[in-house]
């Protein structure tokens, strides 16, 4: 008989372990057993091995519950270790049902689904959820939507949580209460932004006020009243209008479908002022209003409710310039004002307040005609003259030209100091542009030589050039044509291709206006170029304007006829 049909012991080993491993039975399993008896505290329960295994009879008991098992029950339980150093097989309930529930859980997580929990304790940042025998964290900011206070109620209580997280290696399972109560209010929301339309008007109750607007409730779905939204008129905060509590009618501006977001409006219940303010608000009308906000560029008038216009700083006073609007008027000031312009397209008014008032620039010129004589305070001394405070709160100026006879502008201006009181007279009053032209000198007699008279700034002549230089013509004139003055290149004409000192020659005859007069010195500067200009402007006046339509030729062409 060969040796393979007397097996030894090792060989029995190896077979028995051989059977071990192709048997479904595997340490770290939950497989089915039978209860084959029960004694006293312990649970005997075969599960097909070579010998029976023994559980602790508490690892089977549920409160509230009938659930220790009889002889003859199968029953799922944890294997272990198939032999320990008894030849025991074991065996654990509970482990087994933990299995169970951390198999219940995966497919829970998996599907995406609630699973029932209760809040059982609490830990560092959250607290401890049992999900039927598996311990899960709920961190603090997944308890609730918004904070909670009080735990103390949800403890105990059997809900829903969504499981966020599994790491079956490390026994860890993360939930959230939130995630259900936020499910359930997308529902909510959703059912309800369905049953509202764009347009129609609800009631809401005030929730919350923010810097920007105010949350109203519609019953059970908030809607944003923006500040912009609330009244026609200007709104610096929500407070000014609502308070957390009030009811207020709201109409429904827009619904966005994705974001389930509702734009909510008051003012859109009231008729826009502005439908009737082009009618009402005409240029050239005046008003009472109320300034309800200043800037560094001007304040804002409140017409009536809704109906803003905006009073630039160059409208507010008539001598007042280069003035912050706040120390002319100040916030709820009622102030008289007139309407310049209205673009009700872009619902804008101009205003002015200077207008409102006598122009003082007109007061002045009739008072006093020019050649009047008048005096005043040195107010400022700048590099090219004086200027000095006059009736009415307005400013005439002085050229440094005008201020003496003898003496070059620069030396005369030196004899004068801020808060001195002088006397001038009057040479132009220009109303449109807000300035008088005064002279000291001409309070004196001319003192200059025989030759220079009438060589004043601004006098035409007629003059010989002498000399022609790259920088320009030297010329002469005078009754003697014994006065000597320069013109240079860039006054030589208006048109910049004409500026060519070598289009003259020695002898030419040549009509140009003083520019500049020192006659003590005999010192002159001439420009074709000024006089150009001028002849041009005198013209227009005569002859024609921008807005009759005559062209430049025209205007120049009648006056040549007049001169004929």
């Amino acid at each position: 008989m060969s040796d393979s049909m007397n097996p030894t012991m090792d060989d029995f080993a190896s077979m028995f372990e051989a059977a071990i491993e192709a048997s479904p039975m595997q340490e770290g399993k939950v497989v089915s057993g039978l209860v084959t008896g029960i004694e006293k505290d312990v649970v005997i329960v075969d599960i097909g091995l070579k010998t029976e295994g023994r559980i602790d009879a508490r690892e089977f008991f549920t409160p509230g519950e009938d659930t220790m098992p009889k002889v003859g029950d199968t029953v799922d339980i944890y294997l272990e270790r198939i032999e320990n150093a008894l030849g025991q097989a074991v065996l654990s309930r509970d482990k087994a049902r933990r299995e169970e529930a951390w198999v219940k859980m995966h497919k829970f997580f998996e599907g995406e689904e609630p699973v029932n929990g209760e809040i059982v304790g609490r830990v560092k940042g959250g607290f401890t959820v049992d999900l039927g025998g598996i311990n899960a964290f709920l961190p603090g900011s997944q308890v609730d939507i918004r904070p909670v206070r009080d735990i103390g109620p949800l403890m105990g209580q059997t809900q829903p949580f969504m499981i966020l997280k599994m790491d079956r290696s490390r026994g860890n399972i993360v939930v959230s209460r939130r995630a259900i109560l936020e499910e359930s209010r997308a529902e909510q929301r959703a059912e309800l932004v369905g049953q509202l339309k764009e347009g129609e008007t609800r009631d809401g109750v005030v929730k919350n006020i923010t810097d920007y607007g105010a949350f109203v409730d519609l019953g059970g779905i908030d809607g944003l009243l923006h500040v912009t939204d609330m009244s026609w008129r200007r709104v610096s905060h929500p407070s000014q209008v609502l308070n957390v509590g009030d009811t207020v009618a709201v109409k429904i501006i827009r619904i966005n479908p994705e974001t389930q977001r509702i734009s909510l409006g008051m003012k859109q219940l009231q008729e826009d002022p502005w439908n009737a303010a082009a009618a009402k608000y005409t240029p050239g009308t005046r008003h009472t209003g109320t300034v309800t906000n200043i800037a560094d560029y001007g304040a804002f008038i409140e017409l009536e409710e809704g109906v803003e216009g905006l009073v630039h700083v160059s409208e507010m006073s008539w001598t007042k310039k280069n003035i912050h609007p706040g120390k002319i008027v100040s916030t709820s000031q009622q102030i008289e004002v007139e309407v310049l312009d209205v673009d009700q397209e872009k619902r804008r008014i101009s205003l002015g307040i200077k207008q409102v008032q006598s122009n003082p620039w007109d007061d002045f010129s009739d008072r006093f005609p020019l050649g009047s004589v008048v005096k005043g305070e040195v107010r400022s001394i700048t590099e090219f003259g004086l200027f000095i405070g006059l009736d009415g709160d307005i400013d005439g100026m002085a050229h440094l030209s005008d201020l003496s006879w003898d003496k070059s502008g620069e030396e005369a201006l030196a004899d004068y100091k801020k808060g001195d009181e002088v006397e001038a007279k009057i040479l132009e009053v220009d109303i449109d542009k807000e300035r008088i032209s005064l002279g000291i000198k001409q309070l004196v007699k001319d003192t200059a030589p025989a030759g220079a008279t009438g060589a004043n700034r601004g006098a035409t002549v007629t003059c010989t050039v002498t000399n022609v230089q790259p920088a320009g013509l030297d010329v002469t004139f005078g009754e003697e044509n014994d006065v000597k003055a320069f013109i240079r290149k860039g006054d030589l004409s208006r048109e910049r291709s004409e500026q060519r000192p070598e289009r003259f020659a020695v002898g030419d005859k040549v009509d140009a206006m003083i520019t500049r007069a020192n006659r003590a010195r005999n010192d002159y500067q001439l420009s074709i170029k000024a006089l150009e200009i001028a002849e041009e402007k005198e013209a227009v006046s005569q002859y024609g304007s921008a807005d009759s339509g005559a062209s430049l030729g025209d205007i120049l062409g009648a006056a040549l006829k007049g001169d004929n």
